[in-house]
């Protein structure tokens, strides 16, 4: 270490600091597209798992159970590497060679199904804690079942929830990093590059750790907001 050349500026110079924006960028985008499709699809599963019909809830529990027990970037693999393959031949071609950023939304697919099974478990539970005689009374006020799910159940457990989903979009934030192996140029993929390019490795991942710590502080920070507006208007 005592003979490592230190130099900063490099992260103020062409093309290194453009590489990190575009980077910054890229990791926001994949986050939130990640979070969209594990959000909406770990609500539905969800809902899924608190049916009464026993076999919605077996294919919801089976959903669930794959997604969740096999790592995230053996499922990133099989979407990049393994589905193109199995696909009749115009559709693999597609994927492969023809749509545009491809990895990127490999990635958006293969990881927000893999936080989406986290959700869904989460948001079964969430469900369940909501008191049955609640429940109860808001079908004897005539509401469907669907409507009692909408105005009653779920507003309850997402509430519930809040901190946990700030926690789930923290782990989906941060998961975008594996993307790079695939060959997604998030800000870890451009960190690497720099350290590749001056060997100034150092200061390139410092500047992708502070990234995420920053980011990572306003979401918890807007996170914590929410949460006391939320008591305040119990």
């Amino acid at each position: 270490m005592s003979k490592y050349n230190w130099d900063w500026s490099i992260l103020g110079e062409a093309p290194y600091l453009g590489w990190l924006v575009t980077g910054a960028e890229l990791t926001i985008a994949l986050s939130l597209c990640m979070w969209a499709v594990a959000f909406i699809f770990g609500s539905l599963i969800g809902v899924i798992a608190t049916s009464r019909n026993p076999l919605l809830r077996a294919v919801a529990t089976f959903y669930i159970g794959i997604l969740r027990n096999i790592p995230p970037i053996v499922q990133l693999f099989v979407w990049f590497f393994v589905v193109p393959e199995l696909l009749p031949f115009s559709w693999g071609t597609f994927i492969k060679r023809d749509l545009s950023y491809g990895p990127f939304w490999t990635s958006v697919v293969a990881l927000g199904l893999f936080l989406s099974a986290r959700i869904a478990e989460h948001l079964r539970a969430g469900l369940d804690s909501v008191p049955s005689s609640l429940v109860n009374a808001s079908l004897a006020t005539g509401l469907r079942v669907a409507q009692t799910y909408r105005y009653v159940r779920l507003p309850i457990a997402y509430r519930k929830m809040l901190p946990t989903l700030t926690s789930e979009f923290l782990v989906c934030f941060k998961m975008s990093a594996i993307s790079m192996t695939i060959g997604v140029a998030e800000i870890s993929a451009q960190s690497y590059q720099i350290e590749s390019y001056t060997y100034h490795g150092i200061e390139a991942f410092t500047a992708a750790t502070i990234f995420y710590l920053c980011f990572s502080t306003v979401i918890v920070a807007l996170s914590s907001m929410i949460e006391k507006r939320g008591a305040l208007s119990k």
